[in-house]
């Protein structure tokens, strides 16, 4: 399905409700003050600590030994304390080495488009800085690759807040990419590969329109690297309003092309591809085995980013059993 989102009127006006492309840019340290206080405090409280939900350390200390509790990893059971004391005990470990998080960034023509006050743009810069900051603020290093019509910006992973501001800031003083173009995402996960060289989380953050032939070279990085594709999308990708006559312009190659949206027989059309191509892309991620986060122009990044934690945390429980063997339910 082709990027037609950088829409005119009739009459070549913009479209109400499109933020206008000079629109100023607030600083990076106003913006991450704004996240701490408006996104990052709310999810201080709902995550309630769950941040491993989001990266896992490679290295693990014993810490304790404690009785087993529901959903606790069937793998961690401590066999012999378990036998000596009749009551099913779990081994309790820490994170003993720091693991790295890399942020893929699309920044192709396709991602500044928004239907509201919100840009597919901006909506990534605010992930990037509150996971980051997340993140950091726990011990982690954070790294970024930048594409626009190329990968050219790689950040090496740092830690701390001053490195946050480099990142936003790095995301926010890119102009608004040149039509150049289809985008060729599998060029930034080759780079990827090629560049992140220890076992690390890493973050695709872009709304996957791209030439085709990415879905490789992601399952090859999530081979290697624990891989979440964070799928940024704008509500008028998906379904198209009763707006008549428009010029719409594919933002990545300028080509314009005018419809009727006044049509009901067009705009079910458009929604049947648009459902298509959704399907499609969930069913690359399953296959790539990555997990999958959206975020729309019109939603909200905290519980967004609550929903993300709370479905990794069923995906380990899953992956860890599920729950207590058989022969020890009756005595747990």
């Amino acid at each position: 399905m082709k990027s037609w989102w950088r829409r005119t009127s009739r009459s070549g006006d913009a479209v109400p409700g499109a933020a206008p492309a000079s629109a100023p840019v607030p600083g990076a340290e106003t913006v991450l003050r704004r996240l701490e206080w408006t996104v990052i405090r709310r999810l201080d409280g709902l995550l309630q600590g769950n941040y491993r939900t989001l990266m896992r350390g490679s290295g693990l200390d014993l810490a304790d030994l404690r009785e087993y509790q529901h959903h606790d990893d069937v793998r961690h059971i401590d066999w012999n304390v378990t036998a000596r004391l009749q009551v099913p005990h779990v081994r309790v470990f820490t994170e003993d080495r720091e693991m790295a998080a890399w942020f893929l960034v699309d920044l192709s023509p396709s991602v500044d488009f928004g239907s509201g006050e919100q840009r597919k743009r901006g909506v990534s810069a605010e992930f990037v800085a509150v996971i980051a900051r997340l993140l950091t603020r726990h011990g982690n290093r954070v790294g970024a690759m930048l594409y626009g019509s190329g990968v050219d910006t790689v950040i090496p992973t740092r830690g701390g807040r001053r490195h946050v501001l480099h990142v936003l800031h790095s995301l926010q003083a890119r102009p608004a990419a040149a039509e150049s173009g289809v985008t060729r995402l599998s060029d930034l996960l080759e780079s990827a590969a090629g560049t992140i060289k220890r076992r690390s989380t890493v973050f695709v953050v872009s709304d996957f329109i791209s030439e085709p032939g990415w879905e490789r070279p992601l399952a090859l990085l999530a081979q290697r690297h624990e891989v979440v594709a964070v799928r940024v999308l704008d509500p008028l990708e998906l379904e198209l309003p009763d707006l008549g006559l428009l010029t719409i312009r594919d933002s990545e190659t300028g080509e314009q092309l005018l419809v009727d949206t006044h049509d009901a027989g067009f705009r079910k059309r458009f929604a049947r591809v648009a459902a298509q191509r959704e399907a499609e892309l969930r069913e690359s991620f399953v296959k790539a085995g990555v997990d999958a986060l959206e975020l729309s122009t019109d939603g909200d990044l905290v519980d967004a980013v609550v929903r993300f934690a709370d479905m990794r945390k069923r995906r380990i429980r899953l992956a860890a059993g599920g729950g207590l063997p058989h022969h020890l339910r009756r005595a747990a």
